[in-house]
């Protein structure tokens, strides 16, 4: 019982220490240093809190914050939505019978992004999706302050499409696989 009690006292000690000796650390402020220097991790001493949005940390060029997509190079493959490990990318795509397009990269666009959100609330930053993607329209920024009180605002949507185009695209599908199907019989 009584290695017990010197045991709870001297652990008590060391942590009042450890705790003085950072009160006592905080009269000085660390000093702003780019991650990309040598001797980033060579400061031990001062106080590290950044007085946000007045000061902000530097962000490393390969860092994966905000999910962005430019819809106009996407050829809504889903390649994305299915390497991600948490399912966060919702895409749905209508057919088109002819090719609506070209990529910034040459690639042919046959069908169309009826919808194309991410949800960012789901999203844990891994950058799969932006690995797999074949045109690299789904990119990450350096974007990472955005905060919000209700979940349902990081839901980012990136299809440009309205109800009408979609039922448009959708019937214009139809009426050219029930063409085909025509020409089949005969």
């Amino acid at each position: 019982m009584l290695k017990t009690t010197i045991q709870g006292i001297s652990s008590a000690v060391k942590g009042l220490f450890l705790t003085f000796r950072h009160l006592f650390g905080a009269r000085r402020s660390r000093q702003s240093v780019d991650i990309r220097n040598p001797e980033y991790f060579d400061q031990q001493e001062g106080v590290t809190t950044v007085q946000f949005p007045k000061e902000t940390m530097p962000i490393p060029e390969v860092a994966r914050y905000q999910l962005d997509v430019d819809i106009d190079d996407c050829i809504v493959c889903d390649l994305c939505a299915k390497a991600c490990p948490v399912d966060c990318i919702i895409i749905e795509a209508v057919k088109s019978p002819e090719a609506i397009g070209k990529t910034s990269d040459g690639s042919v666009k046959r069908l169309y992004a009826a919808q194309f959100d991410i949800d960012m609330a789901k999203c844990m930053y891994c950058g799969l999706c932006t690995v797999v993607c074949p045109t690299e329209c789904i990119t990450m920024t350096n974007k990472y302050d955005r905060s919000t009180t209700k979940l349902t605002d990081l839901i980012y949507g990136f299809g440009e499409m309205s109800d009408d185009e979609i039922a448009q695209r959708k019937a214009e599908w139809t009426q050219y696989q029930a063409e085909k199907e025509a020409a089949k019989k005969k």
